[in-house]
């Protein structure tokens, strides 16, 4: 597929890197969150040069990239949901990123998956500098944990 499939996306694309680029010192990197969009938008992604994106669940993202991965080596997937503990080894096998571990027990259960499938994604831990309740994250107390 070529950037005539989808030339929104291309023209897109192209005006975000733009305004990235004029807007930071280069350490930027543009996710493409791809959850829930067709196929073709997704072609018209990788046609137009996107390698990094996010999805949200990692079933979804398994039949999405399993075969793309073979295609496009240089792909950069991101976890950009929730993950349930039971999911953890799906999700070091096939993210290069998890965002985000928010609790002790779901990094546990990834740095067990990782060692038995021997892959270290990059994980963001979300910390909850505040303590409130109502809000997600590891609490600053429990961080060695």
């Amino acid at each position: 597929m070529t950037d005539n499939a989808n030339p929104d996306i291309s023209q897109n694309r192209t005006d975000l890197l733009n305004r990235i680029s004029d807007a930071s010192d280069g350490d930027t990197v543009l996710v493409a969150a791809s959850k829930r969009q067709p196929d073709d938008r997704v072609n018209a992604a990788l046609a137009a040069g996107q390698r990094v994106f996010g999805e949200n669940r990692v079933q979804e993202a398994q039949q999405r990239w399993a075969e793309r991965r073979k295609t496009y080596p240089d792909l950069e997937l991101h976890l950009i949901g929730p993950l349930q503990t039971n999911k953890a080894e799906d999700a070091v096998r096939l993210f290069d990123v998890i965002e985000t571990i928010d609790r002790s027990k779901l990094a546990n259960a990834i740095a067990k998956a990782a060692a038995k499938v021997g892959r270290s994604p990059d994980v963001l831990v979300q910390v909850n500098t505040g303590d409130e309740p109502q809000k997600g994250g590891e609490s600053v107390g429990d961080l060695d944990d």
